[in-house]
């Protein structure tokens, strides 16, 4: 009986040595099925390189642009609680050029001048556009207390969602940032899920701070020279930030 024991036990080492010696470097799954075990390979990224763009993600949410001032205003405008649709439109313009590298179509747009133009252009007019309805709007104080502003939780999103998807310059980012964290050799759809996820949530996080921050500075004024002269600032900026985008070149 003990001879047959240590028979099993020898056959079971050099089947689980073979399993090892079929098993990827790294970041592998063990699946048994019945006509044998078989690997999968993790589809995450790995834990360092998700901490190392975790935290440059909090640098490109941080960084002051379009979305950052489009954040502020609303908050100005509307107060923090209708003001964040706003944001919440940033992130699904985000949500949406993460889709448009992945798909390649970034890729396509950077090459083509036409196409990178057509997408400039737009998004300059959008930008200017915001700028001067922004310079025009009333100086109501606490509108955003009494009766919540004249646009819809809608139209706040896809305000928000213009700004960041109609943007090449944000294309082009992405492009040149992304892949330096991908693996080729693993699975891409969930490692850009895993990218989705994680500049959602900066995002989500910082713009509803500078929100806040409007808000706040919306419930201390009282005066409607103040806020007219806020909102002047703010169109302002929204036009700054177009002619930014305006002067922006491709380098392909």
């Amino acid at each position: 009986m003990a001879a047959g024991k240590t028979r099993r036990l020898s056959l079971s080492a050099r089947y689980l040595a073979k399993i090892k010696a079929q098993a990827p470097a790294q970041g592998a799954f063990l699946f048994f099925a019945p006509a044998g075990v078989r690997f999968i390979q993790a589809p995450a990224m790995h834990l360092s390189v998700w901490l190392t763009f975790f935290a440059a993600s909090w640098a490109i949410s941080v960084s002051p642009g379009a979305g950052a001032v489009a954040a502020m205003s609303s908050g100005l405008s509307y107060g923090f609680r209708r003001g964040y649709f706003v944001s919440l439109g940033l992130i699904l313009g985000i949500l949406t050029q993460i889709v448009v590298v992945s798909l390649g179509l970034g890729a396509l747009i950077a090459a083509s001048s036409i196409a990178f133009a057509a997408v400039k252009w737009a998004g300059v007019a959008y930008l200017a556009w915001l700028g001067l309805q922004q310079w025009r709007a009333p100086a109501k104080p606490m509108v955003a207390s009494s009766d919540g502003g004249t646009a819809t939780r809608r139209q706040l999103v896809l305000r928000g969602w213009g700004i960041n998807a109609v943007n090449p310059k944000g294309t082009v980012f992405l492009l040149a940032v992304v892949p330096q964290f991908l693996d080729l050799h693993a699975a891409l759809a969930p490692q850009y899920a895993t990218i989705a996820a994680t500049l959602a949530f900066t995002d989500a996080v910082v713009m509803a701070g500078y929100t806040l921050l409007a808000a706040r500075l919306l419930s201390a004024l009282r005066s409607e020279g103040h806020l007219k002269t806020l909102n002047r600032v703010f169109g302002s900026l929204f036009i700054g930030a177009a002619a930014l985008l305006a002067s922006f070149k491709n380098a392909a």
